[in-house]
């Protein structure tokens, strides 16, 4: 990294003291900005990394609710609108107890250049809630979200910022949140929240977007070895949303899924994951991957096992990861790559370390960062908003289309850019580059604002 990047990093980093998360998240995107940076050097004249790193709006606030045994509760809400050069904020709403505002701006940051590389035209964004919403009865969901829209509403507009459902906020939270918002404004304002069930505007393919989009970017960064899913064994960690679409759209290319995980432990299936019975466990049941075991006969679920470790003893040809943030070390990486994986597609943001990334580029390994491999998510929902703005609604065939299209044409810009800049091959340059030359283009454009 040259001095100036450096001391632009340091001082991001002195600005926004105690958020790892994003010291993480800005650390990765500078560390592949020298050589366009050099090349355009218009880019540090005008400031833009200074701009860029520094959101336009932060919002925290106090989210007040009432729990059923009449019991008064408080929450702390957030919203990080980090840049709207090329259109409105866009991004997640995460309620989970590890949310803080260094998660919220990491996710943030992240999102500016997902949202960039679909080509759509959507800022970035994100925001949440230290709220956890499992144990909670549907009814103080409600109370909770009512609470939380009736602060975050005057934000909001589908011109303005738009959010989405991100780790805990699931169909049944964007409807509460949106029903707040329309009794607030008198306006059934479809484009404001996306995520939206399919009879109220909601868009098909959108549960299925971002497990889909990670594997559509996977099937082709594989072709460029000559390879595909076709009798592949894959690991794909978690069991939420991202994991089982992931699951579904492997299986229906022709490979076999052979394990997945939650907080509580991973579940070893060789025949793979019988996905009718994990949906059934996990979505309707809400339960523990161990009830996976006890239902399905030759099935293993190992308590607190890493998920990664499996390699060491069964053939995996590709892992993605689909949980958390730093989910996967380098010593995981470093077991993946000695057994051979061809392939690790981050389905969740940034599940894996600075280290882990490291080892698996040292050893070969196609890696998939998450700003790119997980976009199919965002992208679907800027479908949504599309649908939304002009009162229409897509077949599944049509948004499924949209959505590889959209995964492709990613893939290939990440890859192209890594050639032009020397380092082929390389899709975290790729993505990191791609993704702020189109930001920066657009701030440069728009003056200094």
């Amino acid at each position: 990294m040259t001095s100036v990047l450096s001391s632009l990093l340091d001082d991001v980093l002195r600005r926004n003291a105690g958020e790892p998360e994003f010291h993480q998240a800005a650390r990765e995107v500078f560390g592949s900005l020298e050589p366009v940076i050099a090349a355009h050097p218009r880019y540090a004249e005008a400031s833009v990394l200074e701009r860029l790193t520094e959101p336009e709006r932060q919002l925290i606030f106090r989210v007040p609710w009432t729990d059923d045994s009449g019991r008064v509760r408080v929450n702390r809400g957030f919203r990080v609108e980090f840049n709207s050069a090329l259109g409105p904020y866009k991004g997640g709403l995460r309620f989970h107890p590890s949310v803080t505002l260094g998660t919220v701006k990491f996710l943030g940051f992240e999102q500016i250049f997902k949202n960039a590389l679909t080509g759509l035209p959507i800022g970035g964004g994100k925001g949440g809630s230290d709220f956890d919403p499992k144990g909670k009865s549907d009814a103080e969901v409600m109370r909770f979200c009512q609470s939380f829209m009736t602060e975050l509403y005057r934000h909001l507009g589908e011109h303005t910022d738009v959010p989405a459902g991100d780790i805990g906020v699931g169909g049944r939270e964007i409807g509460y949140l949106f029903g707040q918002y329309k009794r607030i404004t008198n306006r059934y304002e479809s484009g404001v929240l996306t995520g939206k069930g399919i009879g109220w505007g909601g868009s098909l393919v959108r549960t299925e977007a971002t497990g889909y989009g990670a594997v559509f970017f996977a099937q082709r960064m594989l072709a460029t070895r000559g390879r595909d899913f076709d009798g592949a064994r894959v690991l794909v960690s978690g069991s939420g949303n991202v994991a089982i679409y992931a699951i579904e759209k492997v299986h229906q290319l022709g490979g076999t899924v052979v394990a997945c995980s939650d907080s509580s432990g991973v579940v070893y299936d060789a025949d793979g994951i019988d996905l009718d019975l994990l949906r059934q466990i996990k979505e309707v049941e809400r339960g523990r991957l161990s009830a996976y075991a006890e239902r399905r006969p030759g099935a293993d679920y190992r308590a607190g096992a890493d998920i990664w470790a499996l390699s060491a003893e069964t053939r995996v040809d590709v892992a993605i990861p689909c949980a958390t943030q730093n989910e996967l070390d380098g010593r995981a990486a470093s077991t993946l790559a000695a057994a051979g994986v061809a392939a690790v597609v981050e389905g969740a943001n940034m599940p894996c370390t600075p280290e882990a990334v490291a080892v698996l580029t040292a050893a070969g390994v196609l890696f998939a960062p998450g700003k790119a491999a997980n976009a199919g998510g965002v992208a679907t929902s800027a479908l949504e908003m599309q649908q939304n703005a002009s009162r229409d609604a897509w077949t599944f065939e049509y948004a499924e289309q949209r959505l590889a299209e959209i995964m492709n044409s990613i893939h290939d810009s990440c890859a192209e850019t890594a050639e032009e800049y020397g380092s082929p091959g390389d899709y975290v340059l790729g993505a990191n580059v791609a993704g702020f030359v189109r930001v920066a283009d657009a701030m440069l454009a728009l003056g200094v604002i």
